[in-house]
């Protein structure tokens, strides 16, 4: 991992990659949880002309990873599968975050389970669907299109993070 101070101009120390990731656990878009009531994550994706897709998604953070759910004809889904370079942000209660990443679908039956796992842990009563490679809940996101909803890990690339609080401070991360 490549570390760059983005702060130096201010005297400010580089800021540590584990505490920013760390702030990623756990967040969920209930009402009363962080942001200004909650945390939103925006997923921004390239649409086939080149120009920016950016749309509110529920996120999760696992095994250094972002995870999304979207059904395959959504036009984020749609944008994942022909270009994959994404970037995933959110405001955490310490630090604003953006992760630039690539993204996968995940067809694994023990992987969609885990991720079903922790998104039902986290409130959304989802369940991997009868092929295992999907997920159903009795609701979802309007915009994550119909069910069976799909897996999708956004391995991380790039991350840049601005921390919020006391004097503050800003760093980007390369990962190799």
């Amino acid at each position: 991992m490549k570390t760059k101070n983005l702060a130096d101009l201010y005297h400010l120390p580089t800021l540590d990659w584990a505490p920013v990731a760390a702030s990623l656990d756990g967040l969920t878009q209930a009402p009363g949880t962080g942001g200004p009531d909650r945390h939103s994550h925006w997923l921004t994706t390239i649409n086939a002309d080149g120009s920016p897709h950016v749309t509110g998604i529920g996120a999760i953070w696992l095994d250094d990873a972002f995870w999304v759910v979207s059904g395959r004809s959504a036009r984020k889904a749609r944008n994942l599968e022909r270009d994959p370079r994404c970037t995933i942000a959110v405001a955490t209660d310490d630090y604003d975050t953006v992760v630039d990443g690539v993204a996968e679908l995940v067809t694994d039956p023990a992987v969609v389970a885990k991720v079903s796992k922790q998104l039902s842990d986290g409130g959304w009563p989802c369940e991997t669907d009868e092929s295992g490679t999907a997920l159903t809940a009795p609701y979802s996101a309007p915009s994550a299109g119909p069910a069976p909803w799909h897996v999708y890990r956004v391995t991380p690339t790039k991350a840049n993070a601005l921390y919020v609080k006391d004097q503050g401070g800003a760093t980007s991360w390369s990962f190799d």
